[in-house]
């Protein structure tokens, strides 16, 4: 009989997060394993971080050979890496081939490159212009300004006041943004291509479109959160390349490193120059060791398509998920999906799926989020989909379709005038 290991003791821990319901020591590509050493099979990466899986080799032995060389020195000093990775992101902001010719600033975490661009808005805007418009239940970080950039009045309550400046009008509203954009005190828009933590909520075709060119006419910068959507995920590099716009600022994280806290900021030449030397900075920002993990990571995104994988792979998962038992509709692009349900049991659906050895999230009541490695192997993707639908049908053995209200049930999305549901 094998020895259970020893509870791992978590007193010391600030209390911010629920008790974790498993504790994960290992994973390798889509698998995870436990204490006790069950397997799970990973369809979250970490919320959308790990894309290239758990411990990728040619990420790792890049972390292992730049830790023995040379780890940090501080942005008082230059070093090899960074200015490497920050061409290859203007290159892939580009769409891959040639260079937007932009600058970037280097973060540890998506929260910290939104606040760059924050900072950035007002300093190009100068005096008097420092206003920023967002979108209610987007999420754009819990720094005290990315909380009230941050349109969910839940999270951002305990904290009040917050830092003035930020107003929210509804997703996919363009006659809203526009009455919101008054170019005298507005200096930016701050928006995600795809609402990510709101449900996986896509917009109308013409809305980026549309905010590019009200951002252009009123001389406002129009600044994309691709914290989520980045790096792939959606089918092309950057979420907003689905539409072909040129955004002024875009913001980027979670798996620019595949696990390694990694964030950046990227802005048109012309946008960037508005910072001179000590208007920003960070400690760790581009320090050699995260570098080396982006570099990396890049370097394998390039070689495999990442793109191309997650555009194949996602049309896979989502025909299969809309024919799973309890399942409305799918939403998304790429492998960013969200199968919205019959009823509001995403939570409990989680729980059967974690006990059975799957991996996914519940970002609204009626909504179960999927965002696996764009490595996933059309095996894995069959393997999730049958724990998937026998739990599934389970669900809706118990809780029976939906009482119909007459409005859109677990939306999350606020009424049209932007008054909070």
């Amino acid at each position: 009989m094998t020895d259970r290991p020893a509870a791992i003791d978590r007193s010391g821990l600030m209390h911010t997060y629920a008790e974790p319901p498993v504790t994960f020591v290992r994973g390798e590509g889509s698998v995870l394993y436990d204490t006790d050493g069950k397997r799970y099979l990973d369809f979250l990466s970490g919320l959308a971080v790990t894309s290239l899986g758990h411990a990728h080799p040619v990420v790792a032995d890049a972390i292992a050979h730049q830790a023995r060389t040379l780890s940090h020195v501080s942005n008082l000093f230059g070093n090899e890496v960074g200015p490497e990775v920050a061409v290859t992101l203007d290159r892939l902001i580009g769409g891959g081939t040639e260079r937007a010719g932009g600058q970037v600033f280097f973060a540890n975490s998506g929260a910290e490159a939104n606040e760059c661009a924050l900072k950035l808005a007002r300093r190009w805007a100068g005096p008097g212009r420092y206003a920023v418009v967002s979108t209610w239940d987007a999420f754009h970080g819990r720094t005290l300004a990315t909380l009230a950039a941050t349109g969910q009045v839940e999270k951002q309550a305990p904290f009040l006041p917050l830092p003035e400046g930020f107003d929210h009008v509804p997703y996919d509203d363009l006659d809203a943004m526009d009455a919101a954009c008054d170019p005298s005190r507005v200096a930016a828009v701050l928006v995600e291509p795809i609402l990510g933590e709101a449900g996986v909520v896509v917009p109308s075709s013409d809305y980026l479109g549309a905010l590019r060119q009200l951002c252009t006419d009123r001389n406002i910068l129009l600044m994309v959160d691709e914290v989520q959507t980045g790096m792939g995920r959606t089918g092309r590099w950057f979420g907003f390349q689905h539409l072909g716009i040129e955004p002024d600022v875009v913001t980027m994280a979670k798996a620019l490193g595949n696990g390694m806290p990694v964030g950046a900021c990227w802005a048109t030449a012309e946008v960037a120059a508005a910072f001179v030397p000590g208007d920003h900075g960070s400690t760790f920002g581009g320090q050699p060791l995260a570098m080396a993990a982006a570099r990396a990571t890049l370097s394998v995104m390039e070689t495999v398509d990442a793109p191309g994988r997650a555009r194949t792979a996602g049309a896979r998962l989502k025909a299969a998920l809309e024919k799973l038992p309890g399942v409305v509709s799918v939403r998304g692009e790429g492998l960013l999906l969200a199968a919205v349900l019959s009823n509001e049991f995403a939570a409990p659906a989680c729980r059967e799926c974690l006990e059975a050895g799957l991996v996914i999230n519940a970002p609204r009541s009626d909504v179960l989020r999927f965002a696996p490695s764009l490595l996933v192997s059309d095996a894995e993707i069959d393997k999730a989909l049958g724990t998937l639908g026998r739990i599934l049908a389970r669900m809706v053995a118990v809780f029976g379709p939906r009482e119909q209200t007459g409005s859109v049930a677990g939306s999350g999305m606020p009424s049209s005038d932007g008054a909070r549901p």
